[in-house]
């Protein structure tokens, strides 16, 4: 058995990585064919996780985040990347579509491109802890932590975020709907089905009247936020 020396950590051992740091014994000097394979693998793994996490986001809400939490995560996207990824793919599609509004449609510039590309991802990274506490004491008897909660917080905003910004989209096909009603009903029927899942052991009716309650305060607050931020932009 060869015994070889890591690199990173200076720690000894066999086989291909390091027991201690976990970094392959054998590494190479950094070339244009080894920058690709790094660029290569690091979109093939997003694809696995962040596709496969979505997948499960949309076909069993809920369920998906409740296994999360039970230790079932080899295969899912981490909560706060998966979050991030969908704020910024739904601020970057928002922008382009108000955007391609102005500019084929010839709508008045209202500031929105310039809101959604500059400051959309950081008010609801501001805004996910009030979020999540405002869902943890709603459900604060099901006795989960504050921790878990924000959990279930990321992951369903992730959706929600994305579903907005097809809803969105239909502006493409006519710019004056008023979608706002879509958005809320899409929010409050996947919130539903969402905590009746996660929460299966308790009151069904509880926690339906418990997740329209926070699906309302939850719009009312990202409502106030957003426009206290176009303010003062504008």
């Amino acid at each position: 058995m060869t015994i070889q020396h890591c690199k990173n950590c200076g720690t000894d051992g066999s086989g291909n990585y390091c027991s201690h740091c976990g970094q392959s014994y054998k590494t190479s000097r950094i070339s244009l064919p080894v920058l690709l394979h790094d660029v290569f693998h690091f979109f093939t793994h997003l694809e696995k996780g962040f596709g496969y996490t979505l997948k499960q986001l949309v076909v069993a809400p809920g369920t998906m985040q409740r296994r999360y939490l039970e230790g079932y995560r080899g295969r899912h996207q981490k909560p706060f990347s998966m979050f991030f990824i969908c704020a910024s793919i739904a601020a970057l599609g928002r922008y382009l579509i108000f955007e391609a509004l102005i500019k084929y449609y010839h709508l008045p510039d209202g500031g929105d491109a310039h809101f959604y590309h500059q400051y959309w991802v950081f008010l609801f990274i501001v805004l996910m802890p009030f979020i999540a506490l405002m869902n943890w004491l709603l459900f604060y008897n099901e006795k989960y932590y504050y921790a878990e909660m924000l959990v279930l917080s990321l992951y369903n905003l992730s959706v929600l975020l994305i579903g907005v910004l097809l809803i969105t989209a239909l502006h493409l096909i006519n710019p004056y709907w008023n979608t706002d009603y879509i958005d809320l009903g899409f929010a409050l029927l996947y919130n539903i089905v969402t905590f009746y899942r996660f929460f299966s052991r308790s009151n069904h009716w509880v926690v339906i009247i418990k997740t329209i309650i926070a699906t309302a305060l939850f719009f009312q607050l990202v409502q106030v936020s957003e426009d206290l931020v176009k303010g003062l932009v504008r």
